[in-house]
């Protein structure tokens, strides 16, 4: 994802950006390289924006409530005021093999073996939604409760090969019941900002008796959880201050709001209407970047990276990963199909040279030298400035010229030297160069006199660094 401030968009559009960037969120980590099952980081998956419900939150140190506090301001009380919820419902696929060929009996098995994959268990997700529109007069005469549910349920996929049934697809889902608990208040000061409450909680009953197991079960907890849980925020006649970069007199305000489990960024670039209350920290203004190819559901990674690995796969691999999951195959199916070109797009961008350039700005003619004939050392090099030489350089301390051979006691600054250097307090050192760095700062290469490894330091031009108020000379350089 990149974070970008363009030109202001429609609304529309900008709803469009705050749901792509929310698809992102909502699945991010759903399936990671290398998008097989049996891939270990898909053996614990379900790790952003999980609600678990509120009877095993503490057993499973996870969280069974999502509240995230922003400002607004509005230009009429009458304005509306809206929140949609979206989350995973996770829905677990089992595998069933046909046992005899037309008697429709099926049993369990472990994996279904297919030419082009290889089917095993595997948990899915299915996204939902829901949310409420309320006049802003309402959230502030006091808190509006809205309770959802979302239905369970089987479904039967049959598998079919060469035309005949193989096997069959049993997916279950489980109910989960959600409540959305909405309000706002004025803040104290002149400005009239107006603090709004979100909060989302995962409310579902857990069966009796089972509560009090040590630990709970995860992956039955996880079957009645809201799985990348976040909020889309709009306001119809108004905006949202960002929390990021708030004007000065909103400052103390924004600094004053809580979010747990969100993070409540600006989204649809040069517009104040619409917010993302995400688990993953963002920047504000997300953007999906232009040159993606597609969801690879670990936007942590970069993309280039993860289109090559997975072009490394080998075929049975790749076919594992077909039979995981839908989402997994398309991604392998995209990129054994990406064209040179649309890789290379994918090398690198820099995005604010572009937008400078595009924007007509005129800049002065630069001259520039020609190229050596000869290698050049590195500009890092001292050879490449003729103007420095650190073994016959001097610098003054404390009215004394110190350079290579001098001996000085060393005295590192309390405040800005590591512990290893505060153990040095008083030793006597001999400087072995006089250095300059590329913010114009002087330092001071010293080996500890007495130290047995001093000697097998200098040969291998490994020295300890000193700036110089924090070394006392003690004689004149020969």
């Amino acid at each position: 994802m990149t974070s970008a401030a363009s030109p202001a968009i429609d609304r529309a559009t900008a709803l469009e950006q705050a749901r792509r960037v929310a698809d992102a969120v909502l699945y991010e980590g759903y399936v990671l390289y290398p998008y097989r099952a049996s891939g270990q980081k898909n053996r614990l998956r379900w790790q952003f924006g999980v609600l678990v419900p509120r009877a095993v939150a503490d057993g499973l140190s996870e969280q069974w409530d999502m509240a995230t506090e922003c400002l607004v301001e509005s230009r009429s009380d009458r304005c509306t005021v809206s929140v949609q919820v979206r989350f995973l419902q996770i829905q677990a696929r089992t595998v069933e093999r046909a046992e005899d060929a037309g008697s429709g009996r099926f049993v369990s098995t472990e994996a279904l073996e297919l030419a082009d994959r290889r089917i095993v268990p595997w948990e899915e997700g299915v996204a939902e939604q829901a949310g409420a529109s309320i006049p802003l007069d309402r959230l502030l005469s006091g808190e509006q409760v809205v309770d959802f549910q979302v239905d369970g349920g089987q479904d039967v996929e049959e598998v079919r090969e060469a035309g005949a049934v193989v096997g069959r697809l049993v997916r279950k889902r489980l109910p989960l019941t959600g409540r959305l608990r909405l309000s706002a208040e004025r803040t104290p000061g002149p400005y009239g900002a107006i603090r709004l409450h979100a909060v989302v909680e995962n409310v579902t009953p857990w069966p009796s008796g089972t509560a009090d197991a040590d630990p709970p079960d995860r992956p039955q907890a996880m079957r009645r959880s809201m799985v990348g849980t976040h909020a889309i925020l709009t306001i119809s006649d108004g905006g949202f201050l960002s929390l990021l970069d708030p004007p000065e007199w909103a400052r103390p305000a924004t600094t004053a709001c809580t979010n747990r489990n969100a993070w409540p960024v600006l989204v649809g670039n040069g517009r104040n209407d619409v917010m993302l209350a995400s688990p993953i920290i963002l920047y504000d203004f997300p953007q999906i970047a232009p040159e993606s190819t597609g969801e690879l559901y670990d936007s942590t990674e970069i993309e280039e990276i993860l289109n090559l690995r997975t072009l490394a796969l080998t075929d049975e691999e790749k076919r594992e990963a077909r039979g995981t999951d839908p989402r997994a195959e398309a991604v392998i199916d995209r990129v054994d199909d990406l064209p040179p070109e649309v890789l290379d797009r994918l090398h690198g961008a820099i995005r604010y040279l572009r937008e400078t350039t595009s924007a007509g700005a005129d800049f002065p003619t630069l001259d520039v030298p020609d190229a050596p004939t000869a290698d050049p050392a590195p500009w890092w090099n001292p050879e490449a400035d003729s103007s420095v030489s650190p073994e016959s350089d001097l610098i003054e301390v404390r009215g004394v010229l110190v350079g290579k051979g001098s001996q000085v006691y060393l005295r590192p600054g309390v405040r800005r030297s590591d512990a290893q250097d505060l153990f040095l307090d008083g030793r006597l050192a001999t400087v072995q160069a006089v250095l300059r760095d590329v913010d114009e700062g002087d330092h001071l290469a010293v080996t500890i006199d007495g130290d047995p490894a001093a000697e097998l330091q200098q040969a291998q031009g490994r020295f300890r660094y000193f700036r110089p108020d924090e070394v006392e000379p003690i004689e004149v350089r020969p």
